[in-house]
């Protein structure tokens, strides 16, 4: 059984490198046309509405449509759990998602910025001075995503890095009962508190999915690990 104990180390190994790596912005990018595009923000005649989920009653303010087509960076999923968003009594907000657009994804250089998602932010950092001078910070947004219909809200779950997306709805500021109001910046070109930018979806599109080699790589070496623990355990018990 030597061979399966090799099967189970290389296995767990590469499981952990995977893992590691699941996040990073896949190598080859097919593009979607609208990818170039600037988001589109119009006024909007919509009134302020009122939702409810899990619960808690909200009150919604449009302030423009919207409507941004952009390739995902890094995200952050919410449940309404975490100790920012329950103090403010906040299930409404389902996921933070910071995405590029324009010339940003075609940067050759893009694989030398990291990227990653806080409570309420996106970072981005880099040591490669040729990557900075390339990217645009006016073409990357945080975007605190809101929504009480449960089809949208389960597909934000499906959502990886290097996935190229459509979201429509409206930029608009909420609030709950018993907590406090959120607002939405109104342009791409601001920085610091109150930049990004929120929306409440209307629809919720993955145009192209990524193709996660380190994804892939994860679940084979997962498969091929349990296979090796199974076969382990399943064999007869042999005492020395």
């Amino acid at each position: 059984m030597q061979v399966n104990r090799i099967l189970i180390t290389a296995s767990f190994a590469w499981l952990l490198v995977s893992f590691w790596h699941r996040n990073e912005l896949p190598g080859n990018i097919d593009y979607v046309p609208e990818l170039g595009n600037e988001p589109v923000q119009k006024t909007t005649g919509k009134r302020p509405f009122e939702v409810a989920f899990n619960g808690v009653n909200y009150s919604v303010a449009p302030e423009y449509a919207y409507d941004i087509t952009g390739m995902i960076v890094s995200y952050r999923h919410h449940d309404g759990n975490s100790r920012m968003h329950s103090r403010a009594n906040d299930h409404l907000n389902m996921l933070d998602v910071c995405v590029i657009w324009g010339d940003n994804p075609k940067n050759e250089r893009l694989h030398k910025i990291s990227f990653w998602n806080g409570i309420f932010t996106c970072n981005v950092k880099t040591r490669d001075q040729q990557a900075w001078d390339a990217f645009d910070m006016n073409q990357l947004s945080n975007n605190h995503l809101i929504s009480d219909d449960e089809f949208i809200r389960k597909q934000v779950r499906k959502i990886k890095v290097g996935d190229q997306v459509r979201i429509k709805g409206y930029l608009a500021s909420y609030g709950g009962e018993g907590g406090g109001k959120r607002g939405t910046s109104t342009t791409r070109t601001d920085t610091g508190d109150g930049a990004c930018e929120t929306i409440y979806v209307d629809q919720f599109k993955i145009v192209r999915p990524a193709t996660g080699y380190w994804r892939i790589s994860m679940w084979a070496s997962l498969a091929l690990l349990l296979t090796g623990l199974v076969i382990h355990f399943r064999r007869p018990y042999r005492p020395y």
